[in-house]
Formats: C-alpha cells, sequence, structure tokens
C-alpha cells in the first residue's frame, strides 16, 4: 500500500490564506501594511524565478514587496550599504537578501548587517541563538515549513523518534531544534555518519535533507514512517528530491519533489514576514 502524499500546496494555501486574514484584520484596524524588501546582486535565473513567485505571494496575502537590485560586480560594503538603508526604513517589516550571492561577496556580513527582527529568512546569528535557547524569534522558513507540514498531517512527535539526513545551517541544524522542542528524541545524521542505514531505519519521522538526489532508499526506511523530503537537484531536466520514489511503498507518509517543501518555503517566508511586522509594532 502506497504512503499517504502530503502535498505542500494545500498546506500552504492553508498558510497563506491565515496570513491574508491576519494582515486583512490589521488593516482593518488601522495598523501599516507589511513590506517585504528582497535584495538581489546580479542576475541569477533561478533567483529572479524565486522572487518573482515571492512577490506573487505577497500580492495574495496584502503584503506589500520591493525589490533592490545591485550589479553582479557590487562589492560587501554596497551590500552592506543598502541593507543598513533598509534597516532604517521604518515602513520596512522584513528583509531577504535573495542567495546566491556572487563570490567576492561576505555572505556572513551580509546576513549579520540585516536586523534580527526584519530577518525573514531566520539566519541572523541572534535568530539562531533564540532557536538553540527556545526563545520567541524568527525561524528559517524551509524548517518552518516542515513542522508546519507535520501538524497539517496530523503527526504527533512527541516522544517519537526523528532522524534529520543533513547539518547545514539552513535546514539540518534549525529543523532538528525544533523536532527537539517539540519533544522528539533527535539525531543527526551526515556524511561521516557510521551506519546510518540503520540509524535511519529506527526514525519515526525520516527528514532528508543533503542535497544528494534519491539517496534515501527504501531499505533505509521503517515501514509506516513519515520521511519529509526536502532535497531539490535539477537532474536530467527534471527535479530530483533526496528520497528515491521508491520509498513510497514502505512509508507511512511522504512529502513529493516538487510540490512539496519547497512550496512552503515560500509560504512561510510570508508567515516571516507578517510576524516580523507584529513584533515589531505590537
Amino acid at each position: 500500500m502506497s504512503a499517504v502524499v502530503i502535498r505542500g500546496r494545500e498546506v500552504a494555501d492553508q498558510v497563506l490564506d491565515e496570513v491574508a486574514a491576519r494582515v486583512r484584520g490589521r488593516l482593518e484596524a488601522g495598523w501599516r501594511r507589511p513590506h517585504l524588501a528582497v535584495v538581489l546582486v546580479g542576475h541569477n535565473p533561478a533567483s529572479e524565478t524565486y522572487v518573482r513567485g515571492k512577490h506573487r505571494d505577497a500580492e495574495r496575502v496584502g503584503v506589500a514587496s520591493s525589490d533592490h537590485r545591485l550589479p553582479e560586480t557590487a562589492r560587501t560594503a554596497d551590500v552592506l550599504t543598502l541593507v543598513r538603508e533598509l534597516n532604517s526604513k521604518p515602513e520596512v517589516s522584513g528583509i531577504l537578501v535573495q542567495q546566491p550571492l556572487p563570490a567576492q561577496i561576505d555572505l556572513a556580513a551580509v546576513v549579520e548587517a540585516v536586523d534580527p527582527n526584519r530577518d525573514v529568512d531566520g539566519f541572523h546569528p541572534v535568530n539562531a541563538g533564540r532557536l538553540l535557547l527556545g526563545q520567541p524569534g524568527l525561524r528559517p522558513c524551509t524548517p518552518s515549513g516542515v513542522l508546519r507540514m507535520l501538524d497539517f498531517a496530523g503527526i504527533e512527535l512527541a516522544g517519537r523518534r526523528a532522524v534529520v539526513i543533513g547539518r547545514s545551517n539552513i535546514v539540518g541544524k534549525p529543523v532538528a531544534l525544533m523536532l527537539l522542542q517539540r519533544h522528539a528524541t533527535v539525531t543527526v545524521c551526515h556524511s561521516q555518519t557510521v551506519g546510518l542505514e540503520e540509524i535511519s531505519r529506527q526514525a519515526d519521522v525520516l527528514v532528508a535533507a543533503l542535497g544528494r538526489p534519491q539517496f534515501v532508499k527504501p531499505d533505509m526506511v521503517r515501514p509506516g514512517a513519515v520521511v519529509i523530503d526536502v532535497g531539490v537537484t535539477p537532474m536530467e531536466g527534471k527535479v530530483r528530491g533526496d528520497v528515491d520514489p521508491g520509498v513510497a511503498e514502505v512509508a507511512g507518509w511522504v512529502t513529493p519533489v516538487p510540490g512539496g517543501v519547497g512550496l512552503m518555503t515560500r509560504a512561510m517566508l510570508m508567515a516571516n514576514t507578517l510576524a516580523a511586522e507584529e513584533t515589531r509594532t505590537s
């Protein structure tokens, strides 16, 4: 029997509808419209496509959005100046610096320049520290989307064994912390893990976030487990996830690629933009 598919569009639509309702309520109460400022350096085609999608989502939920562009030859100092200018604008709720940045840009310096209370990516060290300590703050969008999908599917996390494959600062580490805060028992696996297949087979919830297409095979999954596929790798003209399609014949729940976690990342960005505005004006 095939697994239940947790479709990102259905969950993302729910998130976007909730954000739209809250934005309408704030506007009716006389509050300012939330505003997302996107910083782009150069002209990466994938980034351009992604940003267009963000603007469509913003329009749908009633969030204002603006692009702030710099040339491919921009220096770190140029990006820092722009970010600090946006930090100073009271009408800007959230700032997103679109990645990847050109090689000459110091990414860490740019991330740290963003006001933590406007850091809708959730990457600033202050927000990373707040996540580690379990304090309120803006969380990374993709891990937040993973948790929202699990909630949508009615997956109980307390007391369950969760395994995360991948330890990136963008997904692996933060999603492990979020699962831990929901009282799951969490193991993080990576390229140096010994016996990874045996560990993954013990998981009630398995999150694959390592960027290796179809790495997770059916024999690595416990029957009935929840398998969340975060991977997105272009391959032979298609997009492949980290999970082999055959896993659907073993698992209890799976997320598709495309049409899964990626849609949630954009939806949670809108939720973060609203949350940033609510925090700043509360």
